[in-house]
């Protein structure tokens, strides 16, 4: 019975991407960074057909920092109209194949692909935001991938909450009912 609320939870992952206005577009992302929790929203840019989720960043970034030195993370999802939360833990895995990076550069919109394109790394302290200067020839795109190795699903309804907690080992997924 609780894999209805797996299979519930991947069509949700892929409305997220595959629809501009569905509330998973934009999720939570918490990394670890010197034993603390560091959170950013970032944008859902495809969901895998194994629940692997991908976003774009910059490579100079924080969080790329912290993913290095510690892939675990946290991605927090949540729909408002649904009442549904899904709370993603997983190994984060920076994508470096050339044409694997290319394919996803395609998919940027040509008006967003000067964002990575900045010459001083995102959190870089400046005077004027006006001032923020472009390179034509250096990207620091930096697709990340998120391997799920825990889905937490809570639905609030009444009369009862749904709370489920899916454990992924090897391919397999093995879901429990949780109390909410």
């Amino acid at each position: 019975m609780e894999y209805q609320f797996l299979e519930e939870a991947k069509r949700e992952l892929v409305n997220g991407h595959a629809k501009k206005r569905h509330p998973f577009r934009y999720f939570t992302l918490a990394t670890i960074e010197d034993g603390k929790p560091r959170q950013r929203t970032v944008v859902l840019r495809k969901t895998l057909i194994d629940l692997s989720l991908v976003f774009f960043t910059d490579s100079r970034t924080q969080k790329i920092e912290d993913l290095k030195q510690q892939n675990v993370c946290s991605a927090l999802f949540y729909h408002p109209k649904q009442l549904l939360q899904l709370r993603i833990t997983g190994k984060a895995e920076l994508i470096t194949d050339k044409d694997e990076i290319a394919t996803y550069w395609h998919t940027v919109q040509e008006s967003s692909k000067k964002d990575y394109t900045t010459d001083r790394a995102p959190g870089t302290a400046i005077k004027n935001p006006d001032l923020v200067s472009y390179s034509k020839e250096d990207a620091h795109f930096c697709p990340v991938k998120i391997i799920p190795t825990s889905i937490e699903y809570l639905r609030l309804k009444r009369p009862n909450h749904i709370r489920v907690l899916f454990t992924k080992k090897d391919d397999d997924w093995s879901g429990e009912f949780l109390v909410p």
